[in-house]
């Protein structure tokens, strides 16, 4: 049957003289269904074999040492190629990523994620904590399945198809745009352009590629106006990027109103980051009075701060207080739901699943706080970590002078008010 199958697929498409005679016989049996992809994708018709691709050392491939990385697409996709590389997909592997060099598990195959073969200097020196936590397989598939996308063009197109109806699907973008800190899929898919998109089609409602790939552009990253925390980029970057996506929204709606559905989604930004940076305050706060539970010398080190407090986009989710932990998820998840719900024009995401629960996560930090704080006060004489009254706020003073959350002469005037209430 097997023989049938390959004599078949030999045979069922002109492939030019020469294309890929040396791997055809043999995977047209062992691989047929990646033969059957190329014989019908553009690639086939224009005569690019096998080996144009992916090499001819076959040992090299069957150790998966023969990567078929963005660079091998380059020569002949020069214009998709520098539009990847400008936007924010040509950044995914580096924004999370982390040199596994002093990891005990690590596997010597994932240098070259970051090195060129033979060249010991990285691309980017760009680490993320999170990913150094994992084990090599969550590493892989929890991780990298999705940030390689800055190094590989089957993240989206697929490895032997060319038919563009694959990336013109939205659910293409879900694979990685969903979950419970991204999910700007799950956003669309239930807001009206969403709806309008399933009942009508991408004339009455637009879907991802839209908005985010105008024209077929390979930059994902045009008209967005915050990086990929949320943080607003300053303003001129921001005002040039503004522009280009009233110009997108405007081959559907005035300029005017689009401007203004925007300008809405900025303020609640705004708003909800007010509301992270009051959480921050407050564990950073018990962090300076030696209350967090454990602090940070009393647990295994952060891969990349040792054992300091970590509250910025290097937060961990393991290995943590359970503050911290409320923190990471009001940050992460509730913040990033409440403002990329805005911007996606959906009213339960920007509400119920994000601004309500970034409010309720800052009643939980605020009480957990006073628990950790009474419980401080109370243990204050046995612990070496907590002094009781004005000395603990003396130190808790001097902490926040020495990391720069304080300048010289707000710290004199706090240290002099406390002084005086000692006397």
């Amino acid at each position: 049957m097997k023989s049938l199958l390959a004599a078949a697929l030999l045979l069922s498409a002109p492939v030019a003289a020469g294309a890929s005679e040396p791997c055809l016989p043999c995977h047209a049996e062992k691989t047929p269904a990646a033969v059957a992809q190329w014989q019908g994708s553009a690639h086939a018709r224009a005569g690019v074999g096998c080996e144009k691709c992916h090499g001819t050392d076959h040992d090299k491939i069957v150790k998966g040492e023969a990567k078929v990385g963005m660079k091998v697409c380059a020569p002949c996709h020069q214009k998709a190629y520098q539009e990847h590389r400008a936007s924010r997909h040509g950044m995914g592997l580096h924004s999370g990523w982390g040199c596994t060099r002093n990891l005990p598990a690590r596997k010597p195959g994932e240098c070259r994620f970051c090195h060129q073969e033979g060249d010991e200097m990285p691309r980017s020196d760009v680490q993320c904590a999170r990913f150094l936590k994992q084990s090599p397989e969550m590493g892989e598939i929890g991780c990298n399945y999705c940030h390689s996308v800055e190094d590989a063009c089957d993240s989206c197109h697929s490895k032997h198809m060319t038919d563009l109806k694959i990336v013109r699907d939205p659910n293409s973008c879900a694979k990685c745009h969903m979950g419970p800190d991204h999910p700007q899929w799950e956003m669309w898919q239930t807001s009206l352009h969403g709806t309008l998109n399933a009942s009508s089609g991408r004339k009455s409602g637009p879907d991802c590629q839209t908005c985010h790939m105008p024209k077929g552009t390979h930059n994902v990253s045009i008209g967005i106006t915050m990086n990929s925390g949320g943080v607003p980029y300053p303003a001129a970057k921001a005002e040039t990027a503004r522009t280009d996506m009233i110009g997108i929204c405007s081959d559907c709606h005035a300029p005017a109103f689009a401007r203004r559905e925007l300008e809405r989604g900025d303020l609640v930004r705004s708003q909800s980051l007010s509301i992270l940076k009051e959480a921050e305050h407050v564990i950073w706060d018990l962090n300076d009075r030696g209350l967090l539970d454990p602090m940070p010398e009393n647990r295994p080190p952060h891969p990349l701060s040792g054992q300091r407090l970590v509250t910025d986009s290097q937060m961990l989710y393991e290995d943590t207080s359970h503050i911290e932990r409320l923190f990471f998820k009001m940050k992460k998840y509730d913040y990033a739901r409440t403002v990329k719900g805005a911007y996606h024009q959906n009213p339960a995401y920007t509400h119920w699943y994000g601004n309500a629960e970034l409010k309720m996560d800052l009643v939980d930090i605020k009480s957990e706080a006073s628990r950790l704080k009474e419980r401080g006060g109370k243990k204050g004489e046995s612990r070496q970590d907590a002094q009781p009254g004005a000395e603990a706020e003396l130190k808790a003073l001097k902490n926040k002078f020495e990391r720069g959350a304080l300048s010289e002469e707000e710290y004199a005037k706090a240290k002099g008010k406390v002084l005086e209430k000692m006397r």
